[in-house]
């Protein structure tokens, strides 16, 4: 048995100071770096436990926005009563994500540093450019079924696997931590990575920083939002393809859209083309069809991933026709 050191700051700075140390990992609830641990992809020096830094509240802010701490269990914000009035994407996206016991133990800070999917990422027996630069990316010929169709790169074609930075990056929210250097803060898109020639690194956190909270800034119509997902079983699976989407019509005119789409890119994927593509547009299935097209257009599938092409399309013209109809 190897050991592992634990120790638990009582303010952010201490925490920030433990972590800045080599082999150091942050735990909160610990879903997914224990499940990394278990099967030797993650083999931490010390854990530090950010469990009691204070950082556990739900907040409004002035512009009509919510500052959300990364110590929220995704339960307790999928519950939030201004997250269910203000963001139903953002609370469909949380409780579309894994089971209820995995919720109540899954923080936000967590859930955004949840590491990509790949069957060969999992595998430490297997060569994989994310696990250990420059050994290769056996996904490109291999098993790719779930992998990613959009950004990705030769080195890497892992999937971000998570739900709720999927709306996230669709509402425009701005992850804030602190780091060595001090306080800083990271928009999204622009937290997750794309692989380019580093797949190693899933996000542009510094080493060492906490993530403190996720501010979601207000959005007018935030209310007619929603989160659809595709997956294989109804419950307990990562997405195949998931939407996010808010949209704002009158008169039958599309005045403003956000749009994201999950598991088909390394990243959460913020759709600019489709929503470019929109602005201004009738809010009619052949609008949407159009969008969805301009979008996919640059999608590079393998054989085995091709499906998510037409199933991405098909699921981001059905999530418009919802909102588009839901008279709110």
């Amino acid at each position: 048995m190897r050991p592992v050191g634990y120790e638990r700051p009582a303010d952010v700075r201490s925490a920030v100071g433990v972590l800045s140390r080599p082999g150091a990992r942050a735990l909160a609830g610990g879903t997914n770096l224990v499940d990394l641990m278990k099967v030797g992809v993650e083999a931490p020096e010390v854990l530090v436990d950010v469990n009691g830094l204070g950082l556990d509240a739900v907040e409004a802010l002035p512009d009509g926005g919510l500052r959300i701490g990364a110590g929220v269990r995704n339960s307790d914000l999928a519950a939030d009563v201004l997250v269910r009035t203000r963001y139903p994407v953002l609370a469909r996206a949380l409780l579309s994500g894994a089971s209820g016991q995995l919720r109540n133990m899954a923080s936000v800070g967590g859930n955004l540093l949840q590491r990509t999917r790949c069957p060969y990422f999992m595998d430490a027996t297997k060569p994989c450019n994310k696990r250990e630069p420059g050994t290769g990316c056996p996904a490109r010929t291999g098993i790719s079924r779930g992998l990613a169709v959009l950004g990705a790169s030769e080195h890497c074609i892992a999937t971000h696997p998570g739900d709720m930075a999927v709306a996230l990056t669709a509402l425009g929210a701005v992850v804030r931590f602190e780091g060595p250097d001090g306080p800083g803060e990271l928009p999204m898109p622009g937290f997750h990575r794309l692989p380019g020639d580093a797949p190693q690194r899933d996000t542009e956190l510094p080493p060492g920083a906490v993530i403190t909270a996720v501010d979601v800034p207000g959005l007018p119509y935030g209310p007619v939002s929603t989160y659809r997902k595709a997956r294989e079983r109804a419950s307990f699976a990562f997405a195949l393809v998931s939407v996010a989407a808010a949209l704002d019509v009158a008169d039958g005119q599309v005045r403003d859209v956000r749009l994201a789409l999950g598991s088909v890119a390394h990243a959460p994927w913020r759709a600019r083309r489709a929503e470019e593509a929109l602005r201004g547009r009738s809010a009619t299935a052949a609008s949407f069809r159009e969008a969805a097209d301009a979008e996919l257009e640059g999608a590079e599938p393998t054989t085995d991933n091709a499906y998510k092409v037409p199933l991405a399309r098909r699921l981001l013209v059905g999530t418009l026709l919802e909102l588009a109809g839901s008279g709110r």
